[in-house]
């Protein structure tokens, strides 16, 4: 699986280099600034893009608009993006198109390099990976009693999360130590709740539960 990578700081791009590598990924490219990347998108069409949101010049959100420029030239281009903080416009954007393939980490979670791995391979594979406080931050804001996730029982809320997360059925029957037959009643009550139609699609209900905590903002 072929990556370009986009990280202005050395020390951490060089990390990522020799973990990825480590995981038996190719890196096509590892570059520092945004015209670099906009390059390497172009040229070397990449398997995924791991991307951090501020790259020079501009240190804003260079590689962000980098990422979505190419996913507009190539459409479904997956884009895994690395920000040093909760920033939910950045998740908004990125989910914008409807399409999967995307993914939010904050850099924390580089350091956990199985969950990393993971997100870097389940975007690749046209999936979802939000960081969990992008999804806990959503949740809070749409928490309001006169809001129907305020309908939703504790246990629906973790699984919620853990949908919002692109885990399967089966992933989160394992992480919560149920039957998967159990998540699935839970996630027909998510959906039912909400008002979502359900789909056995997992990134399209992870895109759906998104924009829907996301409306009306």
């Amino acid at each position: 699986m072929r990556v370009v990578l986009a990280e202005d700081l050395f020390l951490l791009r060089d990390g990522l280099v020799r973990l990825l590598q480590a995981h038996d990924f190719e890196i096509a490219a590892a570059v520092e600034t945004g015209p670099e990347l906009t390059a390497a998108l172009a040229e070397l069409d990449p398997d995924v893009a791991v991307v951090d949101v501020r790259l020079p010049p501009t240190h804003t959100d260079e590689g962000l608009q980098c990422a979505l420029d190419a996913r507009r030239k190539r459409p479904g281009l997956p884009v895994l993006v690395l920000s040093q903080h909760v920033e939910q416009l950045y998740a908004r954007e990125l989910l914008a198109d409807g399409s999967g393939g995307v993914g939010y980490l904050l850099k924390d979670r580089v350091f956990d390099a199985e969950q990393f791995v993971d997100a870097v391979r389940r975007v690749a594979a046209g999936g979802t990976a939000m960081d969990p406080q992008v999804i806990q931050q959503l949740l809070a804001r749409r928490s309001g009693d006169d809001r129907p996730l305020a309908r939703l029982t504790p246990r629906e809320r973790e699984v919620l999360e853990l949908m919002a997360q692109g885990r399967s059925n089966a992933a989160i029957a394992g992480k919560l130590v149920v039957t998967e037959r159990a998540i699935a009643k839970h996630t027909a009550n998510i959906f039912a709740k909400l008002g979502l139609e359900v789909s056995d699609d997992d990134n399209r209900r992870v895109l759906a539960v998104l924009a829907h905590l996301d409306h009306g903002r």
